[in-house]
């Protein structure tokens, strides 16, 4: 790591001395090796204040078969954020409760055993999902996503992303049952739960694209989250401008 470190800072002296990087570029760039080489002092606990979510809608006039049709990767957002209602929505279709009596939610998971913790960025902070109650934590009331965007390698949609999803894993809870196999079933099943975002988002008019290349220490420590948290997806949702 301090090999990494040390050729990242050799870098930015480079870009600076001969003039290439932009003041933009340079201040991603200082944002990004603050965020991968800092050591959170305070570690989430995930709690926080928490703000219950509108009850999600089970009946629409808009079909699967549609949705599925109109699905694209989207990258270009208007400035518009997304109600409380668009919000919930996704989330319940992302990892929601969908059956009170067994607690099964709305992506499988290998043994019920629900790896996955979903966070969400937007302009007024961090949030946590909470499946049980349908609810949010609020972690932070800064908006992070320019930091979120400096993780994610300078992608620039990140930032511009009115709601970003942040899918990772807690791979202990499955591969407790299922050995290093459990690994698999984790991926999997985070793959169904992006894919119910972006058919969610499609259904609602909006926007969205998985992004895979991001630093993971980066991330973990911009949301101060234990190292037994794994990212997985950044998943950006929004209006998209045409």
């Amino acid at each position: 790591m301090k090999n990494i470190k040390k050729y990242l800072i050799i870098i930015l002296i480079i870009i600076s001395i001969i003039g290439l990087g932009s003041c933009k570029t340079m201040d991603n760039l200082k944002g990004y090796l603050s965020n991968r080489f800092s050591s959170p002092e305070d570690i989430n606990k995930i709690e926080g204040e928490e703000i219950m979510l509108p009850e999600p809608q089970i009946e629409s006039n808009n079909s699967l078969e549609k949705a599925i049709k109109n699905r694209r990767s989207v990258r270009n957002f208007k400035e518009k954020e997304l109600t409380m209602k668009q919000i919930s929505q996704i989330l319940w279709a992302a990892q929601g409760i969908t059956s009170k009596l067994t607690g099964f939610r709305a992506a499988p998971s290998a043994g019920a055993l629900y790896p996955l913790e979903l966070f969400i960025v937007k302009e007024d902070g961090l949030f946590h999902y909470i499946p049980e109650g349908h609810k949010l934590e609020k972690l932070d009331s800064k908006d992070l996503r320019i930091e979120l965007m400096q993780c994610g390698l300078l992608q620039e949609f990140i930032e511009e992303a009115p709601l970003n999803i942040i899918i990772t894993s807690v791979n202990e809870r499955t591969t407790k049952k299922y050995g290093q196999r459990g690994i698999k079933y984790v991926y999997m099943e985070a793959g169904h739960s992006a894919q119910n975002i972006l058919l969610q988002a499609t259904a609602l008019g909006l926007g969205a694209v998985t992004v895979g290349a991001f630093d993971n220490t980066c991330l973990l420590n911009l949301l101060k989250l234990p190292k037994e948290y794994t990212p997985l997806y950044i998943i950006p949702v929004g209006h998209e401008d045409i």
